[in-house]
């Protein structure tokens, strides 16, 4: 697995550079994360007919919390 090993770094070098970091915090990195959670949200809730609508939308909340700058 010396290739997803590589991969793996690559991943980690990249997401830890400040540019990255930084538009990761971004107004525009919130605004496209938050529809992008919204419709994962909604489509989770909808093919599981709302009986875990409480566990997704703390997943999404959750996940939100990491990227953008809200």
């Amino acid at each position: 697995m010396a290739g997803m090993d590589d991969i793996t770094k690559k991943a980690q070098e990249f997401l830890n550079d400040d540019k990255i970091k930084n538009a990761l915090k971004s107004e525009q990195a919130e605004d496209i994360s938050d529809k992008l959670l919204d419709s994962v949200a909604d489509a989770a809730n909808k093919v599981t007919g709302g009986k875990f609508e409480d566990q997704i939308d703390g997943v999404r909340d959750n996940i939100d919390k990491g990227v953008g700058n809200q």
